[in-house]
């Protein structure tokens, strides 16, 4: 693969920190909100089967989830952050204790689960994948049947518990963006695109749909389902972040190893770097606004500053320190 520097690339100087540790692609990245004790967490998935969890702030490893057989395409954390789920090409998904690192329920599938989510208080979860189809397992009942939900028509990429409109989201490889009624399970709405649906996530305050598709970023009123705003781009788009404020959004492209920020008003774009030695499959901000995290066909995580050379988190007096490259290496436990 050959890939030349954009016109626009930013000239300064951005040291992001890189989280080591995973072995394979990383293709999935979730921070959680910021939790009671004031900080907030950052979960990873990846094809090496061993999601990470991770300090928020610092990109300090945690712990790593262990139990999968496969492949681990998406992993996500309870509003609370104390549990943590996650699905897999081992026909499974899994919740997790995330202060023990236990598995507390494991659901099997007839097919690879490629993405799963909690419910806003923590005692369900949906999953969908390879099946085409979408089944809700109730945590306080583990042993009962999912309920279930049928009507795409091929690989369902990306789930989506919308809490607060009791709904839940669905897209994939058939193009299409569908919205469920929790209670009964019918479908509600849906919103088509040109090109198989390769991301799609909630804005921190939940007011957007984020969506990738081809070469299209997407914003959709998530109370309406119709499009706030889409920006055209010159490449393959993998994932798309909102920033809380939404002034700003970052992207990463699915055959290029370039990180990119936009205008959300005008779509214009604003800054470009590289640091990956990959494709980037995922980016998410944080909560606070302050950093933003890409994940890579590289197996390495990094987090980038939203305003660079501001004291935050391990990027502190960076100014007066040389200027390298910091390493975050994930350690597995030793008893």
């Amino acid at each position: 693969m050959t890939t030349s520097q954009p016109p626009n690339t930013n000239p300064s100087r951005v040291i992001p920190l890189t989280c080591s540790g995973h072995t394979r692609p990383v293709v999935h990245l979730q921070f959680s909100p910021i939790t009671h004790d004031g900080t907030y967490y950052l979960i990873s998935a990846c094809k090496d089967g061993n999601p990470m969890l991770r300090d928020g702030p610092t990109g300090d490893w945690i712990g790593t989830f262990t139990g999968h057989k496969g492949a681990v395409w998406s992993a996500k954390l309870s509003k609370d952050a104390t549990k943590a789920v996650t699905a897999s090409a081992d026909f499974t998904a899994k919740v997790w204790d995330t202060y023990t690192g236990d598995i507390l329920h494991s659901f099997t599938h007839d097919h690879i689960v490629r993405s799963a989510d909690l419910s806003d208080d923590g005692t369900r979860i949906v999953s969908g994948g390879q099946e085409k189809k979408l089944r809700i397992f109730d945590l306080n009942k583990p042993d009962d049947p999912a309920s279930e939900a049928e009507g795409h028509e091929s690989t369902i990429k990306s789930v989506i518990w919308d809490g607060e409109r009791n709904v839940i989201l669905s897209a994939g490889d058939d193009k299409e963006i569908r919205v469920w009624d929790v209670r009964s399970f019918d479908q509600v709405n849906t919103f088509k695109t040109e090109h198989p649906i390769t991301s799609m996530e909630l804005s921190a305050n939940g007011k957007y749909i984020t969506s990738t598709a081809g070469k299209v970023v997407y914003f959709l009123d998530a109370s309406t389902y119709q499009v706030f705003k889409s920006v055209a781009t010159a490449y393959d788009v993998s994932s798309v972040s909102l920033h809380p404020d939404h002034k700003r959004f970052v992207a990463g492209g699915s055959n290029d190893l370039w990180v990119r920020i936009y205008d959300f008003e005008s779509g214009k774009e604003l800054e470009v770097y590289k640091g990956h030695h990959g494709p980037i499959h995922t980016v998410s901000y944080s909560p606070d606004g302050e950093i933003y995290a890409t994940g890579s066909e590289d197996g390495t995580i990094r987090l980038w500053q939203t305003t660079p050379g501001k004291s935050y988190g391990l990027w502190q007096n960076k100014a007066s320190k040389d200027e390298k490259e910091n390493d975050v290496n994930g350690i597995a436990p030793t008893e």
